[in-house]
């Protein structure tokens, strides 16, 4: 008899008459649950290592009545920011005991919404995490009609929602940051190269540069505004084009570090030296960021960190539901900081 069918057969009540404890205590061990004296707890927990004992999840459901599942809507994980959220929510969902059930979204598919949201209400999730792509209009209120009766959903890096909790990273102030560094460093002629403008925070980095260069009384005009999509090749694209644009140009903000790699490469072989004749700077402190040639000036936000809040957040607000008190999850924006290296 092997030990795989021997263990698949180990009941809880198998474990509890081995260690002389009743079922309920059992529970408690596997569950973490505090009120366990510390010796009865490693007794118990010597037998679960020694009959291999493994809780069945889906009976365990099914007798709370609770799946203990948080959905996770996300896409684009070939960029940092995404990955980040998603690393975040993970590391803090395992931590606090909950499964995550993640659901990819195929922004190309019309109707890929649906199906997400019919996937998490057969689920039965307890709560949703919206990471990424952002939600807007009629996508957002099919969503919402569809999950928001079964489960409370809070929204990450996106713009105010009427009714709905966001918890985001000031873009606008990151990238005001950024671009006043610069103005500080004696730039005077600065660009942008901007993420897709379609985005919120986005929307929100052209916003601030435009802050400090109207506090500056300095230029910001179109010619000083190249589009990229967060790829380094269009930061490489976006500066080699504003240089013809605007022969002026002293300085640059890519709005996320890749597009900042592309203008380094794309500086090089323009035989721009940097600092000396362009300042660069970037938004997200990426892991690499402190090794670009030269390493990069950047805004660094803590989207692991937003992750980790959107799932304590929730977890807050389904364990007062389950409670029976009326909660509801509350919108958040965490402030970033400026790392200065030698890039600018």
């Amino acid at each position: 008899m092997s030990n795989v069918n021997r263990s698949s057969r180990i009941t809880i009540r198998d474990v509890a008459a081995q260690a002389g404890v009743s079922l309920q205590t059992v529970s408690r061990v596997v569950n973490g649950h505090p009120d366990v004296a510390e010796a009865t707890r490693e007794r118990v927990q010597a037998v679960i290592t020694q009959l291999r004992y493994r809780p069945n999840g889906i009976a365990r459901s099914l007798v709370a009545q609770s799946s203990h599942t948080l959905g996770v809507v996300a896409s684009g994980f070939q960029l940092f920011g995404p990955a980040q959220l998603l690393t975040g929510i993970e590391q803090q969902a395992t931590g606090m005991g909950w499964h995550v059930m993640l659901q990819i979204v195929d922004s190309t598919k019309p109707h890929d919404y649906d199906r997400i949201a019919t996937n998490l209400i057969s689920q039965n999730v307890e709560g949703v995490i919206w990471a990424y792509p952002e939600l807007t209009g009629e996508r957002e209120r099919a969503f919402h009609q569809q999950i928001q009766p079964h489960a409370p959903t809070i929204f990450l890096s996106m713009g105010p929602q009427a009714g709905s909790p966001v918890l985001c990273i000031d873009n606008r102030m990151g990238a005001r940051l950024a671009a006043e560094h610069l103005i500080a460093r004696g730039y005077r002629h600065i660009g942008i190269i901007t993420g897709p403008r379609e985005l919120w925070s986005a929307q929100q980095r052209i916003l601030g540069w435009q802050d400090a260069l109207v506090a500056a009384r300095l230029s910001h005009g179109a010619k000083q505004i190249m589009d990229g999509d967060w790829s380094a090749r269009s930061g490489a694209e976006g500066l080699e084009q504003l240089v013809k644009q605007f022969p002026k140009l002293d300085a640059v903000f890519a709005s996320n570090d890749q597009m900042a790699l592309g203008v380094l490469k794309a500086a090089d072989r323009l035989g721009l030296n940097v600092p000396k004749q362009l300042g660069v700077a970037g938004f997200d402190d990426s892991p690499e960021a402190a090794y670009f040639k030269p390493p990069l000036t950047t805004v660094r936000n803590d989207l692991a960190e937003l992750g980790r809040l959107a799932v304590r957040e929730l977890d807050r607000v389904l364990q007062l539901q389950h409670a029976g008190q009326e909660a509801a999850a509350t919108s958040l924006t965490l402030q970033p900081s400026l790392v200065l290296r030698e890039s600018a």
